[in-house]
């Protein structure tokens, strides 16, 4: 009976003590939430997450090849690009760019220098192959006469030269060319050309911070003709900036909303799950998504070319048998079909089923299909690890009993559990942020991609803003907690098709020369 009645208070009570948070908010705070486009629940929920914390992922092994991740021969190679060369013409391509990210962390050593004078390695190698990058050029032109290091760095990294110190990477001269040096986001309109090029048009799409769109439009709009001759294309871009109603709240170490010296709230850039509002405004039949740092010179571009195009021949052949699986459960879903489509989701979409599945009935089991096909397909690029910080491909638990293919960071691994720690650690393959996707739908229009995300894969991390310590909240990441319920197909690329700009050095290396 004392039972009973506990499990009744704890059905009254539950509801009611889970939203007592918005007795933290005056008449001043709601309205702030309101303007900032955020509803009061989502509020709410957030500052719950941040008392409750996120679950950990349950990683169940590394995806590997022939265990998760597909390695395509020569002759597959081949016959992905002539797939996707053959339809490319029919269909609406689009490459997304996240480019909004500052470069900040690019020159903090040389930021270190001029603020601190403290030299290393890495200082003396920026000097000494000063003649070496791309940008040299740019920055001799308004150089002092006989500058010394500390000059240089000084016109390098602040306003009073170049800026870079405070430009996002798409604006930085990267590559040298015969003739002119190319910045990162002229080398994706070249990439653009190569593969996301449907009858003679390139549409791009670039996610930009607000106080840095007009020097992206200023320098687009210089050079935008130049390269329309030179490919024989006509380019449609597109400039996006992150939601502000995707901002999360901030809290203080006892999980009460953070203050402001004049008493208003604090919202934060909840990270790249915030782009998957923009993402989810794109409509086109294939989507390339690439980061703005990950590009190459003309002489090492035919491999990235190449792959991009056939994983995106793999979606294609992949989502046409989703589609015909989805038409035929509409018609007759007789017992051999559903075996069929077991077959096709546990070995080619990595998809295992729940436990007892085979003693549900021939309508759940249809349900349940229905339900599995009738999602957004990405397939992803990995390539081999090489120790890069980042999150990289495996099989995980799922809340629904299945297990499936996540591409999983280490923050979301519980590293105290020797046995999940091991798995993280055997991983083979790591995420590039190389990804070909498609929001549509068998019926012809799009998904909400919000409705297959993973609430409980975002982040909890600790900050300071002005001298006080504060929680801050991620929310699921865009390649991995916000596309979780996506049909997913891991593909290994070669590692020549990754070669990220984390360090100013970094362009010093042989694939960016």
């Amino acid at each position: 009976m004392i039972v009973k009645f506990r499990a009744l208070l704890d059905f009254f009570i539950k509801p009611f003590s889970q939203n007592t948070h918005h007795t933290m908010f005056s008449e001043k705070d709601l309205s702030q939430i309101a303007s900032q486009g955020i509803s009061l629940e989502i509020v709410n929920q957030q500052i719950q997450d941040f008392a409750d914390g996120f679950p950990f992922m349950q990683l169940q092994k590394a995806a590997t090849v022939g265990d998760g991740i597909l390695r395509l021969s020569e002759e597959e190679l081949a016959e992905n690009i002539k797939c996707f060369d053959k339809k490319a013409t029919d269909l609406s391509l689009l490459k997304f760019v996240p480019a909004s990210g500052a470069a900040t962390r690019m020159f903090k050593s040389l930021f270190t220098f001029l603020e601190e004078g403290k030299k290393d390695k890495s200082i003396d190698q920026f000097f000494e192959k000063l003649n070496d990058f791309a940008f040299i050029e740019s920055l001799k032109k308004i150089l002092p006469e006989n500058p010394n290091e500390n000059t240089i760095a000084d016109y390098f990294l602040t306003e009073k030269g170049l800026g870079y110190g405070s430009l996002p990477k798409g604006l930085l001269e990267f590559h040298q060319y015969e003739n002119a040096a190319r910045t990162a986001i002229e080398e994706h309109l070249v990439e653009g050309a190569n593969y996301a090029n449907s009858s003679g048009t390139v549409k791009l799409h670039f996610t930009v911070s607000p106080e840095h769109q007009s020097k992206f439009e200023t320098l687009i709009n210089s050079v935008l003709a130049k390269y329309e001759a030179i490919f024989n294309v006509k380019y449609e871009l597109i400039f996006s900036q992150q939601q502000p109603s995707t901002d999360t709240i901030a809290v203080d170490l006892d999980n009460k909303p953070f203050r402001e010296k004049d008493g208003s709230l604090l919202f934060r850039p909840a990270g790249h799950g915030a782009l998957l509002a923009n993402l989810n405004e794109i409509h086109a039949d294939i989507i390339f998504i690439k980061n703005i740092d990950n590009v190459v010179p003309d002489r090492l571009k035919d491999t990235t070319t190449q792959y991009k195009k056939a994983l995106a021949g793999v979606l294609l052949k992949k989502q046409a048998k989703i589609f015909s699986y989805l038409h035929q459960l509409k018609e007759w879903a007789s017992e051999p079909l559903l075996e069929q489509i077991k077959d096709f989701f546990e070995h080619q979409l990595c998809v295992t089923s729940p436990e007892g599945f085979s003693d549900w009935s021939h309508e759940e089991r249809v349900n349940y299909f229905n339900a599995k096909l009738n999602r957004p397909i990405r397939v992803c690029g990995v390539v081999k690890n090489t120790g890069e910080p980042g999150g990289g491909p495996f099989w995980c638990k799922n809340q629904d009993g299945t297990n499936s293919l996540q591409i999983v960071e280490s923050a979301q691994v519980d590293m105290n559990d020797d046995s999940q720690k091991t798995i993280f650690l055997d991983s083979t393959h790591f995420n590039p942020v190389d990804l070909i996707c498609s929001s549509k739908t068998f019926k012809g229009d799009y998904f909400d991609l919000t409705n297959f995300r993973d609430p409980k894969t975002g982040f909890n991390t600790q900050k300071t803003k002005s001298g006080k310590d504060l929680k801050a909240q991620e929310l699921p990441g865009l390649w991995n907690g916000s596309m979780a319920n996506w049909n997913t197909i891991f593909v290994e690329v070669p590692l020549i098709t990754f070669n990220p700009v984390k360090t100013v050095n970094d362009l010093l290396r042989d694939e960016h020369q």
